[in-house]
């Protein structure tokens, strides 16, 4: 499966891609990987789109990850306007974890609030690896817009990329403390608690949210 040609191409390995056994395709993205080759960037990035294990997923970004951005980044960035979740969510993982700052033209205010949750997170992180200097704050504005979202994973992945941004995002995240959605709000003041101490427990903090919103509301609270 992992016959190389004279320049170093491995057809086989290609093929492997496709085998119904995820340790045979396992096999054959570290194959390519570990020989990288131009012709190999569309299979790897066509994979990425339909590949139903996870382990082989992350193998099929790191063999991408080998190869140049230049190769890389284009096709990755084509894949963000996919109609296939799956695509558009590894395509933003790997460019995560290529760091090409290319991309971020790509990072659409539609990626960071769309409608699949593994979408918007992994759109959430790969923000916040390629925003430009001094483009943080404006990040951080369309980050906040999402606060209150989803189930607890989504809300992490969110407080997170704004912990991430830093002192840049107070400014924003404060703002969202006073929405008048208790989601929103908790999940603001949660978020403003682990800028201020990241080694707070966000479950911890979303509560210590909910008793303040709590106490203001009695008679003689603040």
């Amino acid at each position: 499966m992992t016959t190389t040609d004279q320049d170093g191409y491995t057809p086989g390995a290609l093929r492997g891609l496709e085998d119904a056994r995820a340790s045979v395709r396992l096999r054959a993205a570290l194959s390519i990987g570990s020989n990288p080759d131009e012709r190999c960037v569309d299979k790897l990035v066509e994979r990425c789109a339909v590949e139903p294990d996870f382990s082989v997923r992350e193998t099929l970004t790191w063999a991408l990850t080998r190869h140049p951005a230049s190769d890389t980044v284009p096709q990755l960035t084509g894949e963000l306007r996919s109609g296939r979740t799956q695509a558009r969510s590894q395509a933003l993982h790997t460019l995560s974890k290529i760091g090409d700052g290319r991309a971020w033209s790509a990072i659409t205010p539609e990626l960071l609030s769309d409608a699949d949750d593994e979408v918007a997170r992994s759109a959430w992180r790969a923000a916040v690896v390629l925003v430009p200097e001094g483009e943080e704050s404006e990040l951080a504005a369309a980050l906040v817009t999402q606060l209150g979202r989803g189930p607890r994973e989504t809300r992490l992945s969110l407080s997170r990329a704004l912990i991430a941004l830093g002192e840049t995002a107070f400014a924003a995240v404060r703002a969202a403390m006073t929405d008048p959605d208790p989601r929103v709000s908790h999940h603001a003041m949660a978020t403003e608690r682990l800028l201020r101490d990241p080694d707070a427990g966000f479950e911890d903090a979303i509560e210590e949210a909910k008793r303040v919103t709590a106490l203001r509301g009695r008679p003689g609270g603040e």
